[in-house]
């Protein structure tokens, strides 16, 4: 004795839209450049320690006192 079954009813499957398609690559593009954006921040705010740095400085010179404008006479006399 065998049972037959009535053939199943399958619906379709559902079709993604285009938009929906559409903007997920463009969400997926958007995080992605956002993850490339940190990490190229995080690794220029932290550079190699082992590497020198060096820092240039210029010096302006100080202004000087103006010259003394009295005259001294120093007169000596013969003992």
């Amino acid at each position: 004795m065998t049972a037959t079954l009535p053939p199943a009813t399958r619906r379709p499957p559902r079709r993604r839209s285009g938009r929906r398609a559409l903007l997920g690559a463009i969400a997926a593009t958007a995080v992605a450049f956002a993850l490339g954006l940190a990490l190229g921040q995080s690794l220029d705010d932290n550079p190699d320690p082992t590497q020198t740095q060096t820092l240039v400085r210029t010096l302006t010179p100080l202004p000087l006192a103006p010259a003394a404008r009295e005259t001294v006479t120093i007169t000596t006399t013969n003992p």
